[in-house]
């Protein structure tokens, strides 16, 4: 059976992890969400991105 998540979801539940049981605080996640879409508008953005492609097919591949 094959489930799809989206990856920002997972993440969001990592978040709510961290905070929640971890002692994150809420506006350390706040700020680090910032720089996240900080990030998302420069030239790293791209290399980022393929990391993240690459990182998800090679747990994908190990599965199939």
């Amino acid at each position: 059976m094959t489930v799809s998540l989206p990856l920002v979801f997972i993440l969001g539940a990592i978040a709510w992890f961290a905070i929640k049981f971890l002692g994150v605080r809420v506006w350390i996640a706040v700020v680090i969400a910032l720089f996240g879409f900080w990030l998302a508008h420069t030239g790293l953005a791209s290399l980022v991105e393929s990391g993240t492609r690459s990182g998800v097919d090679t747990v994908n591949r190990e599965h199939d």
